[in-house]
């Protein structure tokens, strides 16, 4: 059985006679390394354009998590992290018992009210 022959057939459409090769205008871009606790190197890119400042100072190590910085001899530490908190705990650092007490008396009142039930 033979082919029908598409000159296409495996090439990108939109690619020239050269294939890949001119495929726009490259930004010129600096490589920043970082480094983690571990001693792990991480290379993020960036525009020649953007400021220093402008630059993360750290970042998360996709490897491991951690926190790395621009200083191979001296990496940021791991900050204690804080527990997760729930809405309730939230509420009860806002209020006091009295005052919860208080607030759940008058919205039992209102339901009460609403459903007929007043005493």
């Amino acid at each position: 059985m033979a082919s029908g022959g598409s000159a296409i057939r495996g090439s990108r459409v939109g690619a020239g006679p050269m294939g890949e090769q001119d495929r726009g205008f490259q930004a010129e871009r600096v490589a920043v390394s970082y480094w983690d606790e571990l001693g792990n190197e991480t290379v993020r890119y960036y525009s020649a354009t953007l400021p220093d400042d402008e630059i993360p100072a750290t970042i998360d190590s996709p490897s491991t998590g951690l926190p790395a910085g621009r200083d191979k001899d001296n990496p940021p530490q791991v900050t204690k992290l804080e527990p997760y908190k729930t809405h309730l705990a939230y509420v009860k650092e806002r209020r006091t018992e009295e005052e919860a007490e208080a607030l759940l008396e008058e919205s039992l009142q209102q339901l009460r009210a609403r459903r007929g039930m007043t005493a």
